[in-house]
């Protein structure tokens, strides 16, 4: 009796799971994220590599230009750089909190997930909130219904208005910003580069290539060009 009862439930296990099915998306799983693993590899190589030619660089900008204003202006870009770098990590971290705590009081579950990744997401403007929204919001409408996913799109909304839109541009500063195409474009091409890690780093990557150009006085167009917003004309004194 006991051999018919687990031959008939291996029966139905083999009707509900095609194992041919299943071992397909098992490789493609291991496949999929032996890809970003070593991409990750490369991009901490790479990481490394140019921490290790930093400290060299400084030197060879003035041998190579021959004057004290190009390690001046190296010094500019790195401040800037980190200046930019650290707020965002900063203001990530915060997100990240938040949301975790919020998704814990309305009882989401996977809330430290959902903090994390408002964490990394929080890196791509304006696109990052949207995508790191949604897999609360649909889980929240699953487990409790409507007025729970609107609970949870509510945190959301407030984190980033409270976080994004006031306390990040207050001490970051309206210049350190990049346009919706831009940021999409970006995520395109980094993604095309180096993958879902080229996605994630897509935007920082991009910003540092546009203060590079803010800081050079013959491509700080481009920068204006990739800018969030429009500058200021500069003014032409009166005649």
């Amino acid at each position: 009796a006991l051999e018919d009862v687990h031959l008939n439930i291996e029966k139905r296990l083999t009707d509900l799971i095609d194992p041919g099915m299943a071992f397909d998306f098992l490789s493609g799983a291991l496949r999929g994220a032996a890809a970003v693993l070593s991409q990750a590899v490369v991009v901490l190589l790479l990481v490394v590599l140019f921490l290790f030619e930093a400290a060299s660089f400084e030197r060879k900008l003035e041998v190579a230009f021959r004057r004290r204003s190009a390690s001046a202006r190296f010094d500019k870009i790195r401040g800037e750089i980190l200046h930019y770098v650290g707020i965002k990590t900063l203001v990530s971290l915060a997100t990240g909190v938040v949301v975790g705590v919020g998704m814990g009081l309305l009882r989401i579950d996977f809330p430290v997930l959902w903090g994390l990744l408002a964490f990394l997401l929080n890196y791509v403007p304006n696109l990052g909130s949207i995508l790191a929204a949604v897999p609360p919001v649909l889980l929240g409408l699953v487990q409790y219904g409507v007025g729970r996913a609107l609970g949870v799109a509510a945190v959301f909304v407030a984190v980033n208005m409270v976080l994004g839109n006031v306390v990040e541009p207050y001490f970051m500063g309206r210049r350190l910003g990049l346009s919706t195409l831009v940021v999409f474009l970006s995520l395109v091409f980094w993604g095309w580069v180096w993958g879902p890690i080229g996605m994630f780093l897509s935007v920082p990557l991009t910003m540092i290539v546009k203060i590079m150009l803010e800081n050079t006085e013959d491509l700080r167009w481009v920068a204006v060009l990739l800018d969030a917003g429009v500058p200021e004309a500069p003014r032409k004194d009166a005649s």
